[in-house]
């Protein structure tokens, strides 16, 4: 009989994984978990225009049915971290589940929780506002597309600090998730489904990206 061979990884191999990518990403040095978070932030305005555009343009249909626009917005975001983890980049919201799995089971000392964070976070803030430059510069983010970025940033820094910090934590719990189910698929397909669910997800029921939160403020 032919071996069986799984194409999915268990949740134990996969949480392993996660903590031996923490270890690895905090042996980097810190121009280097910068830049692999700099263009990682660049990957959430590429998913994030995509989604401007396309959900944008069905203005007219969400006047009568809202969902439809919210539904187009999901559907098309989660590719910004399909990019994003199978190129290598770092995101915040990714690190804060892979280092402090490492720290937790002993592999790191704690001191490279706050290291990793603001290396990242920083990267992926400049990532997204270099891009936010770029798409203003070409002229892209104009028209319908313009009005729902405006909507779409006016809605995240309504809300005072504590509820934006709560939405940032139900987002954050599915990103992780995101990552820890691309961690456990073996394949390109089994990753792409893996990431769109859990992401799609937290866009969807509004819950608040953190790097995204950080470009609608500047």
């Amino acid at each position: 009989m032919p071996e069986v061979v799984s194409v999915v990884k268990g949740p134990k191999e996969a949480y392993e994984g996660m903590v031996d990518k923490g270890v690895e990403l905090a042996g980097k040095s810190a121009i280097k978990i910068f830049h692999q978070s700099f263009y990682a932030g660049c990957y959430i305005g590429f998913g994030g225009m995509l989604s401007m555009v396309v959900a944008g343009g069905l203005d007219e249909a969400a006047k009568d049915n809202p969902t439809i626009q919210t539904f187009v917005f999901a559907a098309l975001f989660p590719v910004n971290l399909l990019i994003i983890l199978l190129t290598g980049g770092v995101l915040i919201t990714g690190t804060s589940a892979t280092v402090p799995a490492a720290v937790y089971e002993g592999k790191l000392p704690w001191q490279q929780i706050p290291r990793t964070f603001a290396i990242s976070w920083m990267g992926n803030l400049l990532g997204g506002v270099v891009f936010a430059l770029l798409i203003t510069y070409c002229d892209m983010n104009e028209g319908l597309t313009a009005k729902l970025a405006i909507k779409v940033a006016e809605k995240k820094i309504k809300k005072d600090f504590l509820i934006t910090f709560i939405k940032g934590i139900g987002c954050n719990w599915l990103v992780c998730m995101a990552v820890f189910l691309s961690g456990q698929a073996q394949d390109m397909a089994g990753k792409m489904v893996g990431i769109w669910f859990p992401i799609s997800c937290f866009v969807a029921i509004g819950f608040e990206h953190i790097p995204e939160i950080g470009r609608a403020h500047v």
